[in-house]
């Protein structure tokens, strides 16, 4: 990279976006446990449990792109991601244990993160595309999938039987 690249303000927004989706994985790494926890199904506890594991990854693979544009990896606080986990700790306080309203209640919360986060790493991975960051683009769109993945598994999940359990609740 250039050093004119490595100076405009559209690199440095770029890294600043980084930090940002950065603290928000490392955010979203703490709440999933507890979310895994105030659930009811034991499907959606396994799918909590799976998306913590896949989160620790997205953290692993925003630090190497960090790294493939010679920068270290550090966070700065995401507004967004501190109200959309704030809004599902509500959830949580706001629904009954063991009901499937709250299994509900989670899936929103789990995918208001998620569209959060599809938007981030896709509009990051465009920027990286039109700054030659090849390496970054990569890593970029592989979380993308990924995230796109578990938001349509919730999806399935919620459309399976806890929707409608919670609408007989």
């Amino acid at each position: 990279m250039d050093q004119k690249m490595k100076n405009s303000e559209f690199h440095k927004f770029f890294i600043d976006e980084l930090k940002d989706l950065y603290w928000a994985e490392k955010a979203l790494v703490k709440e999933l446990p507890k979310m895994q926890k105030a659930a009811t199904s034991k499907e959606l506890a396994k799918g909590f449990e799976k998306h913590t594991a896949e989160t620790e990854e997205h953290i692993a693979t925003l630090e190497k792109v960090f790294e493939s544009i010679g920068e270290k990896a550090s966070a700065v606080k995401c507004e967004a991601m501190a109200g959309i986990l704030e809004e599902g700790k509500s959830i949580i306080e706001d629904t009954k244990s063991d009901t499937l309203t709250r299994d509900a209640g989670l899936i929103l919360a789990a995918q208001k993160a998620e569209h959060y986060e599809i938007a981030t790493y896709g509009t990051l991975r465009t920027f990286a595309k039109h700054m030659g960051h090849t390496e970054a683009e990569k890593l970029l769109s592989q979380t993308l999938e990924n995230e796109k993945a578990t938001d349509v598994t919730l999806t399935k999940l919620a459309e399976s039987f806890i929707n409608e359990g919670a609408a007989e609740e």
